[in-house]
């Protein structure tokens, strides 16, 4: 029975071969019928999958492109936080194609803002839990969030100018129930909007704007972080800083110190004749630039005393007094003073003997100089740290010798000295100021001792006043954060990756 058998599959298997083939086992059949059959499935498999998804996308894209026209049935549509930030930007433009074939215009021109943010605030504030007001305001804001509680209620945050309302979008009150659905499936985070209505606070007591109108002004093409997460990722925030703004309320707030320090110190100049070329006397700059930090730390922040966190937000605080007037120290009668040594008289710190001197008092007090060791380098190193780890509250560091300023003119009763000063706060340098030297044969002699010490590269320059240095350092000291550059030098970006969540430039609104 088993030879019958194993012939009368023997002779099944080559009646189906074709004619020519070579002889197959059973076995063998057996294995290949059954790999056939595997990869027929996972095949039919992936094609179901594709065609699932394939339909997914042209159900939301045709749920989208009809936004447009109102539904059959009256309903909310389900926003697409849930799929691919790449399918969520081909639909998102897809929608706005759309609305531009039907004529509608996706980038409304103006929009006319009748009251900002702030004022909206601080003007209706006083209403009770329930209370709608019978003005009728128009704001605009970005939408960071989207709230449905049920089919005819919705509620958004509304942002901007560092602050936030809350939209209550209520088909009740819209101007018709075709549009309030019209309008609130299309909108989604990170989109612009304005809203036309009265201002009001919920039963909860949460102050809101209760629009009759609402206008899409720049739809957000990309998937907007949610506040909740935020946004950390420094080579993110640094390459996108539109969205570091966006999300990032601190970043905001030390972009907007810098802009009124800019303004404040160009103003405070210009009210005194002075035009940005000019180079200040040494001695009459120390007032000037007292009065000017001084001033616009109590314009800026209303005290003279501002706390600072130089570790970051969570960090040690440090309070800062910029109460005038500012602390002077000479700088080698202190380094004299904190090292207890008598210095050779200080138009002779160019020799040998002197260069051996602060060698050993570097060695001593284990401060590490990198080569070359010239006179300079080893003073400024002293300096650094016995003199300028002090300067918490704004101090000037004064009178510095020769060989360490070739810029700066000589001393007028102190030989070897200059006349220049450097004002520091937290440790930090925020300007360098002197007499500008303008003997072309002594600047001539100045640089040739330093061409023979080879160090003029290397050496620690004064330089003329770098107003942008100064500030965005002095940004960093009143703000207390040391991002203070709008857009940082940033390395190319060759993988491509700032792509996936960049945005167009958005059309502002007027008030």
């Amino acid at each position: 029975m088993l030879i019958r058998q194993l012939l009368s599959a023997n002779y099944l298997v080559r009646l189906r071969a074709p004619l020519g083939t070579a002889h197959i086992s059973s076995s063998s059949a057996c294995k290949n019928t059954h790999q056939t059959r595997s990869e027929q499935k996972r095949r039919l498999k992936a094609e179901q999958k594709l065609k699932e998804k394939e339909e997914k996308l042209k159900a939301l894209a045709q749920e989208q492109q009809n936004d447009h026209v109102a539904p059959k049935k009256p309903g909310l549509v389900k926003d697409e936080e849930d799929i691919d930030p790449n399918e969520y930007f081909k639909l998102r433009l897809q929608s706005i194609t759309a609305w531009k074939e039907a004529g509608e215009d996706a980038y409304p021109h103006k929009f006319d803002v009748s009251i900002s943010l702030t004022d909206f605030i601080a003007k209706y504030e006083h209403l009770v839990a329930g209370e709608v007001h019978d003005d009728v305001v128009s704001v605009a804001g970005r939408v960071h969030a989207k709230r449905a509680s049920g089919q005819k209620l919705i509620f958004y945050d509304l942002r901007g100018e560092a602050t936030k309302i809350q939209v209550m979008s209520n088909a009740g009150m819209y101007s018709s129930e075709e549009g309030f659905f019209k309008i609130n499936n299309k909108i989604r985070r990170g989109d612009i909007i304005g809203c036309k209505g009265h201002p009001g606070k919920t039963k909860k007591g949460e102050l809101s704007v209760m629009p009759k109108d609402i206008v899409l002004l720049t739809p957000c093409l990309h998937m907007l972080p949610h506040l909740h997460f935020g946004l950390k990722d420094k080579e993110t925030r640094f390459r996108q800083r539109y969205l570091d703004l966006i999300l990032n309320a601190s970043v905001r707030e030390k972009f907007i110190v810098r802009a009124k320090i800019i303004n404040y110190i160009r103003t405070f100049l210009d009210n005194m004749g002075f035009l940005e070329a000019h180079v200040l006397n040494t001695k009459d700059s120390i007032v000037y630039r007292t009065s000017i930090f001084n001033s616009m730390v109590k314009s800026i922040f209303g005290t003279y005393k501002v706390v600072l966190h130089p570790d970051g937000p969570e960090g040690r605080a440090v309070e800062v007094d910029y109460t005038p007037p500012f602390r002077r120290i000479s700088m080698l009668p202190a380094i004299e003073k904190a090292l207890s040594v008598k210095l050779p008289p200080y138009d002779q710190l160019n020799t040998p003997e002197t260069n051996q001197m602060l060698r050993e008092l570097c060695k001593t007090h284990g401060v590490e100089c990198p080569p070359p060791l010239t006179s300079a380098r080893l003073l400024d190193k002293l300096v650094g740290c016995f003199l300028e780890e002090d300067c918490i509250n704004p101090t000037f560091i004064c009178d510095h010798p020769v060989l360490m300023s070739p810029l700066a003119k000589w001393h007028r009763s102190i030989p070897g000295l200059t006349e220049r000063f450097e004002l520091f706060v937290m440790q930090k340098e925020i300007c360098n100021a002197y007499t500008e030297l303008n003997d072309p044969v002594v600047q001539r002699q100045r640089f040739e001792s330093q061409a023979k010490d080879k160090v003029q590269a290397t050496t620690r320059h004064a330089v003329k006043d770098d107003y942008s240095k100064g500030h965005d350092v002095s940004s960093v000291m009143m703000s207390g954060h040391w991002e203070v550059l709008f857009f940082p030098a940033m390395k190319p970006d060759l993988q491509g990756g700032a792509a996936d969540v960049a945005q167009p430039p958005e059309a502002s609104t007027s008030q």
